[in-house]
């Protein structure tokens, strides 16, 4: 069997690694850490670590053991920060490395995409078996609905008008009802996105405008944009829906008083994910919806994306559960951030091919 060579699997490690001399300096750096800390192994050789990170724990201390007991050590729940991004909670793995008692290697690992990634996989086949089985019942249940609906329209006709707002809420109720059916049998049918380059800003300014006439009048949306940014492969519809459904769900936040939308577009290099076939994708392209909210409510911070999961009273949980299965259909991310007053809806997607944005531009 032929093994890679160790520059081939330094260089394929999907978490960011850095090899430190007996004074702390920076020996080697991986293409995942270049990444995660927006720096060029150029600029981070031979430096000080803690001249260019700031790490919340003592490593020194860290480095110490790990170099007088020649075993590994674990530090975790660690905020990791440089002058050039805020900190992002990480787990850290600190060992010694070959015969050299002073080199150690340094482990980081984003702690906020390794919880989802790991959270979804646990949930993922639970969360199917649900779909389909709220597919099922949605097809059982609406002829009945129909009839029902129909039957109390018919006995409206005979009443007098003070009993006609029993039968006007069993007609309501099974609309309403009817309504969320159709909703479930939308998301299992999806059909797979049809790719093709396109403009983020020309979707983003299709729901603003759609936004503002409708679900968002008593809105203000600002858009702060990145006019430089390259188009994306993505199926447009698909992503005018996303859109749409995040602006709904920040001017419903605000239970009808007036508040500010924020769309925010910008790159960043810092992401990349493992696709299926075992390649790493890069997801430079960044898209924020930010409100001024009350926050999502802790108890589904970390569930909200999963069907059927909602902080409104009589919302489905199928809104924000769409747009990640969309997301995740196009190679992309979405992630959030919300405390009292600001929430933040991240999405991150790829760069449309070289190709396929010659391609556009000769449309």
């Amino acid at each position: 069997m032929n093994l890679p060579a160790p520059g081939i699997i330094w260089a394929s490690l999907p978490v960011p690694a850095l090899m430190l001399d007996g004074e702390d300096r920076t020996i080697e750096i991986n293409p995942a850490a270049e990444l995660f800390l927006n720096m060029s192994a150029r600029s981070l050789k031979g430096q000080p670590l803690f001249e260019k990170l700031a790490i919340d724990a003592p490593l020194e201390e860290v480095f110490a053991r790990v170099r007088q007991n020649r075993s590994a050590l674990f530090v975790n729940d660690v905020d990791v920060g440089t002058g050039e991004r805020a900190p992002v909670q990480c787990n850290l793995q600190c060992a010694p490395v070959g015969e050299d008692p002073e080199t150690v290697l340094l482990l980081i690992s984003p702690r906020e995409i390794a919880g989802r990634l790991g959270r979804a996989m646990n949930v993922k086949t639970a969360a199917r078996s649900a779909i389909g089985m709220a597919e099922m019942l949605a097809h059982e249940i609406k002829n009945p609905l129909a009839g029902i609906t129909g039957a109390a329209q018919l006995l409206s006709m005979g009443l007098p008008k003070e009993d006609q707002e029993l039968t006007d809420l069993i007609v309501a109720e099974t609309r309403r009802i009817l309504k969320l059916l159709e909703q479930v049998e939308q998301f299992g049918n999806l059909r797979p996105p049809q790719l093709k380059p396109v403009n983020i800003h020309d979707v983003l300014d299709r729901a603003r405008k759609s936004a503002l006439v409708g679900f968002a009048a008593h809105m203000e949306v600002v858009e702060d944009y990145d006019p430089s940014l390259p188009p994306t492969l993505a199926d447009g519809d698909q992503l005018l829906q996303v859109f749409l459904n995040l602006l709904k769900n920040a001017a419903q936040a605000t239970k009808g008083a007036p508040g500010t939308i924020r769309l925010h577009t910008f790159y960043d290099m810092s992401l990349r994910l493992r696709r299926p076939d075992g390649q790493d994708q890069s997801l430079p392209l960044q898209v924020e919806v930010i409100d001024d909210g009350p926050g999502i409510p802790p108890e589904i911070a970390e569930v909200m994306f999963d069907p059927f999961v909602s902080g409104r009273e009589n919302g489905t949980g199928l809104g924000l559960a769409l747009v990640s299965k969309i997301i995740s259909d196009h190679g992309g991310w979405i992630s959030s951030d919300s405390v009292p007053g600001r929430t933040v809806f991240r999405i991150s997607l790829p760069i449309a091919p070289r190709e396929a944005q010659t391609t556009m531009e000769r449309e």
